[in-house]
């Protein structure tokens, strides 16, 4: 609803009016907007056919600092002093024969370098580079170790870990290495109850668990532990000032507005977590109880660098910061994490954006305590920045002395039955399996599943608390079984084969759990249980099968998405017969095109329970869905779900509804869907914000949240703007709005697009050289090819153009967003609406009836 925008990916344009100017020179100061109090200086413009594009930064125990080119070597320089920049021939190059650095750091003196070279000129892996003879001239190359990887999802950054070691990130198309110990329970699986749809562009189709794993290593790279894994592509992440580790992982585009789309996040990197990350449709969605949320969703991007702001010379806050870089949209976020439990939560602002931006890499350096971040990547433009602090407020040092509370001291006492086996491992754990926060349940979980399953089997299977006794027996199924999906041909008969028989005890475990016994999380965890439990072990016979549907069938439909989710999927697994009626009603019902996917995905498969109306209900659906839009994969996903659910009719109800499955959609233009959303309402009036905004100052008490939602959906806000983990892309996320907006700032936004647009979400003018305009915005730069989006609701129509025949590029001063979008509305459905967005989705907010 808010500033729709246009693209998958975005190089933001900043505030500048002014008309960029196009040449062969980084990004102009003028083009880039900080927090206020910051001021931006361009050092220097790399020459690319000499130094290349730099991606990856850090500084020595002498203050310089060394950078990496993509593809190309090393170079290291000093900062030059304020007001000055740097010079070709201030630049070094670094004698050592090593080349495609994605991450560095000087640690014990000496660089460490990961490579990953996808041209394959040079073997990929973790590296030490040294002085060999004291001459000051990093020279000696070892490979401490390879690592095969694909692509860019290969090893990126190294951080400093615990005393003696580091940190190596790398993404989901590096190959897993054998190492020593691993603090992630070695069972992962695919787990999909249903078949997983394969991203429909053929993206990492081959691709199964673990995914990115994050490797703890000593300095001589001899020994490895995994610390976390479940990741997509993490690029960077942080240890903050308490010793606890964050990563920054990267979305997958291609899969927006589905269910299955999980945005680039921050994520505490936890001893043994796992973070879900699966191809195609099976990426576990955060209310998973086998895989962790995140601190913080962060939206669509591409992340690269990261750094906390210790011992930058900034005002406190920003000193505390955590900054990560996102390349495609041109920003850099200051992330502002706070304690929560055994976790944390964060709120994100913007610090810096510009138009192009690709920002690589940022660090802060420890003699002018300045910040300095790099451009490039892809053989782009490259520069160097650097940010100085120039406003009143304190810039002293931050004194920060290291402090636990209860719960995380909790949470590392059990982590230390990670990896290893302890005779005081399951008595120390079990009591906090059912435990409120869930980064100790899974610490506590975790540990268990390290354990010998001969000393907690029979506890798990006759636990008598229901809540711990579903996470003991989700532990259980990981361990004992294995999926097939996962199991290597020639491996041996584990103890799920032994266990194979229908008589099997988990199933009966599960089954005497009662429902109503259980919290929102055990319920939870009671239906996922089952689902791992199906496909490690097997359908047991018929009786255990209705058995189950007995137990989940009356609770189907739950109050909540996150369970119907569940229960839907798994009752249409097992054939359930009043599946097809609920199924149906929750597809029709659902306000969100995600819900809307997901109801239809876990239908597909189902045979059993369907009437012909069931049936025409179902395959009209297809018919309006295919005017929804989505990532680049979107369009192949519906078309597999439809494949599927023709697949599963058999032939008297194939013939039935010949005519309707050879009906071809009628294409619809976003306007026109958002019209038809509105079918059936009369103009109101003319809404005036001084009206609402008077109305708002008394009416905004025990509205009505299911009202509210239902009017984000009619007013067509989802199609455009994140709301909760649901909606487009296309405008800002809307989930933080009440903590940025009071109810008449958010009246004046929605009733006057245009008055002021949000920087990041401005269309552009590309006007060329030979005179052509091009409306759109950027979505991709790779060398001196440009990628504009031409058609806001349509990621995939683009045009190519050459940068060097780019004459400037311009904002547009008219917000795409249509004024009127109230007008149709009530008083008390606009104050339900407001209400429901200042929210940010909470249920529970104050502003609803109790």
């Amino acid at each position: 609803m808010l500033h729709i925008f246009v693209s998958l990916v975005v190089f933001t344009l900043g505030i500048s009016a002014h008309a960029q100017s196009v040449a062969d020179s980084a990004t102009p100061i003028r083009n880039i907007k900080a927090a206020d109090g910051f001021k931006v200086e361009l050092l220097y413009s790399v020459p690319k056919p000499a130094q290349g594009s730099w991606v990856a930064m850090c500084h020595d125990d002498k203050g310089r600092i060394i950078v990496s080119d993509q593809f190309g070597g090393l170079y290291r320089f000093s900062p030059p002093a304020a007001g000055e920049m740097l010079k070709q021939s201030d630049i070094e190059a670094v004698p050592a024969k090593i080349r495609a650095a994605n991450g560095l750091l000087w640690a014990a003196g000496a660089l460490y370098v990961g490579v990953n070279d996808y041209e394959r000129k040079f073997p990929s892996g973790l590296y030490r580079v040294t002085d060999s003879n004291g001459d000051d001239k990093l020279d000696k190359v070892e490979h401490l170790r390879e690592l095969t990887a694909r692509g860019d999802h290969g090893i990126h950054a190294i951080l400093p870990g615990p005393k003696g070691t580091l940190y190596l990130i790398t993404g989901n198309n590096t190959t897993p290495l054998k190492t020593q110990t691993s603090r992630v329970p070695m069972h992962w699986g695919e787990d999909h109850l249903l078949p997983r749809m394969p991203d429909g562009r053929g993206h990492n189709r081959d691709r199964l668990a673990p995914g990115g794993i994050i490797y703890k290593v000593s300095l001589d790279g001899k020994t490895w532990e995994i610390v976390s894994s479940g990741y997509r592509n993490i690029y960077d992440g942080g240890v903050n000032r308490d010793g606890e580790l964050f990563a920054y992982d990267a979305d997958m585009e291609y899969d927006f507005n589905t269910s299955w789309y999980r945005p680039t996040r921050i994520n505490h990197v936890t001893s043994g977590s796992m973070y879900g990350w699966r191809n195609g449709t099976g990426k576990r969605p955060e209310f998973y109880p086998d895989t962790l949320p995140p601190v913080i969703n962060i939206g669509p991007g591409s992340p690269t660098g990261v750094t906390f702001g210790y011992g930058a010379k900034f005002p406190a806050k920003y000193q505390d910061a955590m900054y990560i870089l996102d390349w495609s949209w041109g920003k850099i976020h200051a992330v502002h994490l706070k304690p929560d439990g055994s976790s944390y939560t964060a709120t994100k602002e913007t610090f810096i954006t510009g138009s192009p931006l690709p920002v690589t890499d940022v660090i802060i350096h420890p003699v002018d305590r300045a910040m300095y971040f790099t451009i490039g990547g892809r053989k782009v433009q490259s520069g160097l920045y650097r940010v100085t602090y120039t406003g009143k407020e304190s810039t002293a040092l931050v004194k920060h002395a290291p402090k636990q509370n209860k719960l995380t001291e909790l949470r590392h006492k059990l982590e230390k039955f990670h990896g290893v086996q302890h005779k005081n491992a399951v008595t120390t754990a079990w009591p906090h399996l059912s435990h409120p926060d869930r980064f100790v349940r899974w610490a506590a979980m975790t540990a268990v599943m390290h354990q010998p399953v001969e000393q907690w089997r029979n506890r798990a299977l006759g636990e008598k608390d229901p809540n711990k006794r579903v996470v003991a027996l989700l532990g259980l199924c990981k361990v004992v079984g294995s999926d097939p999906k996962n199991r290597k041909p020639d491996a041996p008969a584990d103890l799920a084969e032994v266990d194979r028989p229908t008589s099997n005890p988990i199933f009966k475990a599960l089954s005497q759990v009662k429902w109503n016994q259980l919290d929102h999380q055990g319920k939870l965890t009671l239906v996922r249980t089952y689902q791992i439990a199906l496909v490690r072990f097997g359908e047991p016979n018929s009786r255990a099968v209705a058995k189950i549907v007995g137990q989940l069938d009356p609770h189907f439909p739950a109050p909540d998405f996150e369970q119907n989710w569940l229960l839907c999927e798994t009752l249409a697994y097992l054939q359930a017969p009043n599946t097809a009626t609920k199924g149906i009603q929750l597809l029709n019902g659902a306000a969100t095109q995600e819900e809307q996917i997901e109801y239809a995905r876990s239908l597909r498969m189902l045979k059993q329970g369907w009437t012909m109306e069931l049936r025409e209900s179902y395959f009209n659906w297809f018919l309006k869905a295919s005017n929804y839009r989505g990532g680049a994969s979107f369009s192949k996903f519906i078309e597999f779900i439809r494949r599927d659910a023709e697949t599963s009719l058999d032939a008297k109800s194939r013939e039935q509804l010949k005519g309707l499955l050879a009906k071809k959609p009628k294409q619809k233009s976003p306007y026109e869907i958002m019209a038809q959303a509105m079918i059936g309402r009369n103009f109101v009036k003319e809404w005036k914000l001084k009206e609402l905004s008077g109305v708002a100052k008394t009416k905004l008490k025990n509205r009505s949240f299911e009202r509210g939602r239902k009017m984000f959906a009619a007013g067509g806000c989802f199609a455009c703007h994140r709301f909760a983990n649901e909606g487009g892309m296309t405008g800002p996320d809307l989930t933080g709005a009440g903590g940025r907006y009071s109810a008449h700032d958010l009246l004046e936004q929605i009733i006057n697009p245009s008055k002021e647009i949000n920087e990041q979400f401005v269309p552009v003018v590309v006007k060329m050289k030979n005179g052509d305009l091009i409306t759109g915005v950027v979505v991709n730069m790779n060398g001196d090819r440009v990628t504009v989006n031409t058609d806001m609701f349509d990621p995939n129509q683009r045009v190519n153009i050459n940068r060097p025949e780019v004459k400037s590029i311009e904002p547009s001063k008219v917000s795409p967003m249509p004024p009127g979008l109230l007008n149709l509305m009530r008083e008390d459905e606009v104050m339900d609406l407001l209400a429901y967005i200042l929210s940010g989705g909470d249920r529970n907010h104050s502003v609803f009836k109790k």
